[in-house]
């Protein structure tokens, strides 16, 4: 599975493991240092560092750290680094906050060492619990999609693989995991469905639930990637820039499908510096397509005003486009998109 995330990566020649001690990154470090000791992945030369990554939000934290970084030095890693780092406390879940100061914390580590790919050990029963999580929180397809394989640098090869697996490979090598306490704390929602939901799922239901969860993440996929794209293409041939403002003609918006529709919203609402919308405020921000004159604002995520403005609005206002030709959608109303504050209609 190494073997297929680094050849699919371009065989880079500098890797790191991001590694809690836990069982899963663990053994993701054992399997990486075989490589890391022949020096080479399918004749491509390798090597392999660490990072270990305190989020100081347990006492101990920095003992565990200290110590699983001294049990990647004895797997031959190197570097091995070990990263504190500040989770906030206000704004986002724990579990947000903490994924994001890690990631930020990695990705730190790559740049300064110039590792071309961040090995993450996330396995095939965290994809499901993740696509669990996504159907209770009611979330569309590129959530229900799961955990990318890769995703720029950061690649995950054990997601085919179940945790069980791992708990073989660390008692293989010999190797010792920490077990976080915190997974298995049900104030947490991730570990509720650890703990609790999955395996009452496949008490329930029979074997073979985790990877069928899976399996659907892998399809949806698939159909998350296709939209994307498409709506890449859409937003770019639609927009219309005029300072901090973007808009987009509702002739324009009309003529596409919903999934895609969607989609072009909630780039136009990251375009001017906003976050994903929910889906209720994308359908506020698309139900102004069927109002009459000017209308809005909505307010979105991120302080983001959406508004329609008129033909007749957008007539007073002179030539739609320069040198008088008229863009596409320019007979009709139009959406604007405005960061920081809502306009006076």
């Amino acid at each position: 599975m190494l073997q297929d995330a680094l050849a699919g990566a371009g065989y880079p020649e500098n890797v790191l493991v991001a590694c809690s001690g836990g069982p899963d990154s663990l053994a993701l470090a054992a399997v990486a240092a075989y490589f890391a000791r022949r020096g080479h992945v399918d004749g491509h030369p390798v090597a392999v560092g660490a990072v270990v990554v305190d989020h100081q939000l347990q006492p101990g934290s920095a003992e565990v750290a200290a110590a699983t970084s001294g049990v990647l030095r004895e797997l031959g890693l190197s570097p091995v680094m070990v990263r504190a780092v500040e989770v906030a406390s206000a704004g986002m879940g724990p579990e947000a906050a903490a994924r994001d100061a890690r990631h930020a914390a990695l990705e730190a580590a790559a740049a300064e060492t110039g590792a071309g790919a961040i090995l993450l050990g996330h396995t095939l029963d965290d994809q499901a619990e993740q696509v669990l999580l996504g159907l209770a929180r009611g979330s569309g397809t590129r959530s229900l999609a799961g955990m990318r394989p890769v995703r720029e640098r950061l690649l995950r090869p054990f997601l085919g693989l179940r945790r069980a697996e791992t708990l073989e490979i660390c008692a293989a090598e010999g190797l010792d995991p920490w077990h976080d306490p915190s997974n298995a704390d049900p104030a947490f929602a991730r570990s509720r469905t650890r703990v609790e939901v999955l395996p009452l799922l496949e008490e329930k239901l029979g074997p073979g639930v985790a990877e069928s969860l899976a399996r659907t993440a892998a399809i949806l996929a698939l159909d998350a990637d296709f939209l994307e794209d498409v709506a890449n293409d859409t937003f770019a041939r639609v927009r219309e820039d005029s300072g901090a403002d973007i808009s987009l003609p509702e002739a324009a918006l009309r003529e596409l499908a919903p999934a895609v529709r969607f989609r072009v919203i909630a780039k136009a609402a990251a375009a001017v510096g906003g976050h994903q919308p929910s889906y209720q405020r994308l359908l506020a921000a698309e139900a102004l397509l069927r109002r009459q004159g000017s209308a809005g604002p909505v307010e979105l995520p991120g302080g983001v005003s959406v508004y329609r403005l008129s033909l007749a609005q957008l007539l007073a206002q002179g030539p739609p486009a320069a040198a008088g030709v008229p863009r596409e959608g320019a007979r009709c109303g139009k959406l604007v998109f405005r960061p920081h504050k809502p306009p006076r209609i």
